[in-house]
């Protein structure tokens, strides 16, 4: 069953987002090499308790970290670990934070240092994916709008846009209905309505779609073992249109970038 926020509760999302969104920033100048995902991960906790929230993924169905970090060719639900991160990975951190009930959720994939440059593409498209789907999450569209612009656009690169793994929407629950898979039909699916609220997350590999699971039963993998790149944002549908509740503007502004990618999503939140 799909429940439709209220603004009120999706200005409660907001605040669970943006939190998640400071925890990403924080990556940003943390992330290099020698450092273990285990470090970050026991950061991003120390973070989220200090702001007054609780990690959304610890416990839930039993994963015991507060992030998913997953370099490389792992796409999703990799375990932190004490291995180094070195030069030229890519390292895609999946986190979650609940605060006062609602949840955000929201990915980012990082480059370490200096990275092959067919990766760094494979980075860049993937970003730019996300705000192809989110553009179609709009009243009286339909959930498959989503999933095809995202797939028209990255296999338009050439690159596998993962079946097995899809979004989902958002609330009191981290994973609600529906789900929001990144590839598909337009005028498909779900009916997208006022107040529905979404976590949209491409999943792209730079090799094949397909992927395969490890026998710990959490971590994936690209099938070929070539990278995989993986972006994530919630966003609300208000007075129609769609809204960003998280942001990348955190580790734009550590990272030194400028992007205006994110301003027809903007929303005054005051």
């Amino acid at each position: 069953m799909i429940h439709l926020k209220s603004k009120e509760e999706i200005a409660k999302l907001h605040r669970a987002a943006d939190l998640v969104s400071r925890t990403l920033g924080m990556f940003a100048g943390e992330i290099k090499p020698g450092v273990s995902t285990l470090q970050l991960d026991t950061l991003a906790e120390e973070f989220i308790r200090d702001n007054g929230a609780t990690p959304s993924f610890k416990g839930l169905y039993g994963f015991p970290n507060a992030c998913c970090i997953s370099p490389n060719a792992q796409v999703v639900h990799g375990f932190p670990s004490k291995d180094p991160i070195k030069e030229g990975d890519i390292i895609s951190i999946d986190c979650g934070a609940c605060i006062d009930g609602y949840h955000g959720d929201q990915a980012f994939t990082f480059a370490v240092g200096e990275i092959d440059p067919r990766t760094a593409r494979l980075l860049k498209v993937t970003r730019e994916s996300i705000y192809k789907g989110l553009s179609q999450v709009k009243a009286g569209n339909r959930i498959g709008d989503i999933g095809h612009a995202v797939q028209r656009y990255c296999e338009g690169y050439g690159y596998g846009v993962v079946r097995d793994l899809c979004g989902h929407g958002i609330g009191k629950k981290v994973h609600e209905d529906p789900q929001v898979p990144n590839y598909g039909s337009a005028h498909k699916g779900e009916l997208i309505e006022e107040g529905m609220v979404l976590a949209v997350e491409p999943m792209i590999n730079m090799g094949t779609y397909r992927v395969r699971q490890l026998k710990d039963g959490w971590t994936i993998l690209t099938n070929d073992m070539k990278p995989s790149a993986h972006f994530e944002h919630d966003v609300a549908v208000v007075d129609g249109r769609p809204v960003l509740l998280s942001t990348y503007k955190y580790i734009d502004m550590a990272q030194g970038v400028t992007s205006d990618e994110e301003k027809p999503f903007e929303y005054n939140w005051e």
